[in-house]
């Protein structure tokens, strides 16, 4: 049975590490990162480019999904309402697909931290910093498994996941 992760979490919370170290630990694994459909420059948020990008994922993923060389597709993205969630599911084709919803989440400060350094480095820009902890409450209400990274390795995180059959 081929098997779907949907690893959500805010902004610096580990998705894309914690993602590529799903794939090393899965057999025959791909990861899709939501993150490419935005990057854009200009970057815009309207229901035009937000209808775009949702179709270019659901495309992806039903494509990986039907792939025989793939038994894991793992797709990493900013997931943080259940419309998001129930848009996505709605879209893919899962009949004999096992879903994993997963929210990576980690307390304020450390995601604060995180973010910070980041943003020292030059890889995020400091408005980052209040809109990722301003979402991290959101995954609270969502119906996915919650993995709280806070203090843990990446290694760790991912072979929780992987043990958890959720």
């Amino acid at each position: 049975m081929k098997a779907l992760y949907l690893i959500g979490g805010p902004m610096g919370v580990g998705k894309t590490t914690v993602c590529q170290a799903l794939k090393r630990l899965l057999p025959n694994s791909v990861f899709l990162d939501g993150d490419w459909c935005w990057d854009a420059d200009p970057f815009q948020v309207t229901p035009e480019t937000k209808a775009m990008v949702m179709d270019n994922i659901c495309h992806t993923i039903n494509n990986f999904l039907a792939c025989s060389a793939y038994e894991n597709v793992i797709f990493g993205w900013v997931m943080d309402r259940p419309s998001i969630l129930d848009e996505l599911k709605s879209r893919l084709e899962l009949t004999g697909v096992e879903v994993h919803a997963v929210s990576l989440v980690c307390t304020p400060e450390q995601l604060a931290e995180r973010l910070a350094r980041d943003v020292a480095r030059g890889l995020r820009t400091p408005d980052v910093v209040d809109r990722s902890l301003q979402r991290l409450p959101l995954y609270d209400a969502l119906d996915t498994y919650k993995v709280d990274t806070t203090g843990r390795t990446v290694e760790e995180v991912a072979e929780g996941i992987v043990k958890t059959d959720n």
